[in-house]
């Protein structure tokens, strides 16, 4: 079997692009079955017993986060059968169905809430992605997220980004560079940052850097960066980068990104809008799962 999957095969169009690994064993919690298992289900329910339950919406929201919730079902009985409903990326209103369950009782109840720790999570990450992606409208701003994320789950949020309709930044440190202030202070200049880079790296190989003022901008343009990350800049100093910038180079916002600010700094014409807040600390979606 291989140890690649790219999601679910009725996931949205817009969750296309990032792949998932399949091994099970980087879902699964031990920390939830311990040393005994599930002592409370396996004491009251009888390993013959077949059930039904349905997850559905108890708020409105975009669904991301069923291929990990049917892996946790699968995990513990892989007789369980999940029926999806509403695809990864679908927005759903309160009470809309998300999926449907059949299987031994045991494995629904043992399983239930790891699989819903990572749907109201992940659902939670698409649904504030797009409020910031529909909040920008419009514009030609693109919503990106940022490294920023929870520890081992990392592809899993940057999926959910992509159902709620945003891009993804770098997945690490190994595959794209970026020149943050720390590395300005410790190579002594924005300048020589990117000359050290220069003699390393491939014609391929983009550099974005990092500046939080007008005259590092300007340095940072002369020395030949093709990505620049304004940090911390009020709306109207982004303007007045946009100008200077002139279309030499791809312009990002980062810090400060609320969803009440976000229209703003798209309409000062940057090109794009990293938010670490949607996999750092969204808002987990409301759902529910209950036997039928």
């Amino acid at each position: 079997m291989s140890n690649r999957l790219a999601f679910l095969p009725r996931a949205r169009g817009r969750c296309r692009g990032t792949r998932l690994r399949r091994d099970g064993r980087n879902y699964r919690s031990p920390e939830d079955l311990g040393r005994a298992g599930d002592i409370t289900t396996d004491a009251i329910i009888p390993p013959t017993e077949i059930a039904r339950a349905v997850i559905a919406a108890r708020e409105p929201g975009v669904v991301a986060g069923l291929i990990a919730a049917g892996l946790a079902f699968k995990l513990i009985d892989p007789n369980v059968q999940l029926t999806v409903r509403a695809p990864d990326g679908s927005e759903v209103t309160k009470g809309t169905a998300i999926a449907e369950l059949e299987g031994p009782a045991r494995a629904l109840l043992t399983a239930e809430r790891v699989a819903l720790n990572f749907l109201v999570h992940l659902s939670g990450v698409a649904t504030a992605t797009q409020q910031l992606v529909k909040a920008v409208s419009s514009t030609k701003a693109r919503i990106i997220c940022t490294r920023k994320t929870i520890p081992g789950i990392r592809i899993l949020q940057k999926y959910a980004v992509r159902c709620g309709g945003g891009l993804n930044h770098r997945f690490g440190l190994d595959d794209a560079v970026l020149i943050k202030d720390n590395h300005i202070a410790a190579a002594d200049g924005v300048a020589a940052s990117i000359k050290a880079l220069r003699g390393r790296l491939g014609p391929m190989v983009k550099i974005e850097i990092e500046v939080d003022t007008l005259a590092q901008l300007e340095e940072a343009l002369a020395a030949g960066a093709e990505a620049i990350l304004l940090d911390n800049m009020p709306p109207e100093l982004m303007k007045r980068a946009v100008a200077i910038t002139n279309g030499r180079a791809t312009l990002e916002a980062s810090g400060g990104v609320t969803l009440e600010r976000v229209r703003a700094i798209a309409e000062s014409g940057v090109d794009f809008i990293s938010s670490g807040a949607l996999t750092h600390s969204p808002h987990a979606l409301d759902l529910g799962l209950d036997f039928l």
